[in-house]
């Protein structure tokens, strides 16, 4: 890639994210569809973290190998990222369309593994696309774009599936037949936003230099596991810094992923879901609209949270974003007034606004732009091995601290959240490369 690069438009920026929205589409049926339908198929509370292993463990293996691979790719006609993009997406939008149909618990964790490979490989050069294509000063631009996307993806998601139950009433199957309207409008949006973003988008040439690296170095079975771990053996000091407040946060926030409607429907509805699986349903549809709006939140203030990171520094912010997530995690699990739900999870839309954007400003000037897919996939790992530990953990620990009880599961991931919080004040950050990767106020606009 050519060291100067030229500045986007802020309609160009947009169009090179929209891919994310469908990815997040996808990702926000898994927060909020998936585990309500292992309920359904009659999986117990303490099951739940096993089953949703696809997603931390698919993640591990794939977005660094897909990282690396991306860093060693280029074609004249489909570019570095953008085949992966495609890949991903194909995959992503047939598991949607086959989950449905699932009719064991099992085939539906079968599934899930498959959604979540497809997904990985779609996300995973997003992050390095957006390195790869802007200038330091509209990157923070670029990765709250991501935010944004995040957020409206998954609000439609959400808001699916509360608005679907009263269209696409009934059952078809095991499942309601609004999961299946659900699920095929992911696969439709996956594939048709990836679609736009590689049309609209095209990706800078590599240079001569470049490109005779890429060509010394092909590729080959092992290549990407060596790459990963040479480039984790010299990973710059602030990335292992981040890894110990990813490990809070991303603890936390499966936590409440697996139990947001099992608290809501015990909390508000005051039942379980064998106790009335009809009345389940009203408080899985409610969790779709309370998780909508948090995600209205995010996508509504991703934008605001570049001046402010360029104002006070990216660590600050997420520190105070992780705290007001983290105190509507702690008032989540006590409220039994159903609209009392959204004042609380607005701390956690503030929150998400910035997990999915600010980490990533305090690393991209410090890692090298010829290895930005690879190391964009090792911060995905410091992802994914909180997620793997909260899967095998917290089964046991719901079961026998907490009495399976999902509203303490809530008041858990609070405090994670304010550990985490903690933990980013911790670090030791480059104030230069802070500024450097930040536009001017109103930047990109």
């Amino acid at each position: 890639m050519s060291l100067s690069k030229p500045r986007l438009s802020f309609s160009q920026i947009i169009n090179m994210n929209v891919g994310f929205f469908g990815i997040q589409y996808s990702f926000g049926l898994q927060q909020s569809a998936v585990n309500p339908i292992y309920d359904f198929l009659g999986a117990s509370p303490d099951q739940i973290p096993m089953l949703n292993l696809a997603g931390p463990i698919t993640g591990l293996l794939v977005q660094p190998i897909i990282g690396a691979l991306s860093d060693k790719t280029w074609h004249p006609r489909w570019g570095r990222r953008k085949p992966y993009f495609l890949i991903g997406a194909l995959m992503c939008s047939l598991a949607l369309v086959v989950y449905p149909f699932s009719s064991s618990l099992w085939m539906a964790a079968g599934l899930l593994w498959i959604l979540d490979a497809g997904n990985n490989t779609a996300m995973e050069p997003y992050r390095a696309f957006i390195a790869d294509k802007l200038p330091p000063d509209q990157q923070a631009m670029g990765f709250q774009s991501q935010s944004f996307f995040t957020g409206l993806g998954q609000t439609v998601s959400n808001v699916s599936l509360f608005i679907f139950p009263f269209i696409f009433v009934g059952t078809t199957g095991a499942l309601p037949t609004w999961v299946y309207a659900s699920f095929f409008l992911g696969a439709l949006c996956s594939i048709g936003s990836i679609w736009w973003s590689m049309k609209t988008t095209p990706e800078i040439p590599p240079t001569a230099a470049e490109l005779h690296e890429i060509k010394s170095a092909p590729l080959n079975l092992f290549s990407p596991i060596t790459d990963t771990f040479k480039a984790i053996r010299f990973m710059p000091k602030i990335m292992w810094q981040l890894a110990l407040v990813y490990l809070f946060q991303w603890y936390a926030l499966f936590c409440y992923w697996q139990n947001s409607s099992k608290s809501i429907a015990l909390s508000v509805w005051k039942i379980t879901p064998a106790q009335d699986p009809k009345r389940y349903e009203e408080a899985v549809g409610w969790t779709g609209l309370v998780n909508g709006w948090y995600n209205i939140v995010m996508f509504l203030t991703a934008f605001s949270l570049v001046w402010f990171a360029k104002k006070y520094s990216p660590k600050l912010v997420h520190a105070v974003c992780l705290v007001l997530a983290g105190v509507g995690f702690l008032a989540f699990s006590m409220i039994e007034n159903k609209y009392l739900l959204f004042p609380a999870i607005t701390g956690f839309g503030i929150g998400w606004a910035s997990m999915m954007g600010i980490p990533y400003l305090m690393v991209v000037g410090q890692i090298p732009k010829e290895r930005y897919g690879v190391y964009m996939g090792i911060i995905n790992m410091m992802i994914v091995i909180p997620m793997i530990i909260q899967n095998l953990t917290f089964g046991y620990i719901l079961k026998n601290f907490l009495g399976n009880d999902p509203s303490k599961a809530i008041t858990f991931a609070g405090v994670c959240l304010l550990i985490a919080a903690a933990a980013t004040m911790l670090i030791k950050t480059n104030k230069i490369s802070d500024e450097t990767n930040l536009p001017m106020s109103g930047g990109g606009h």
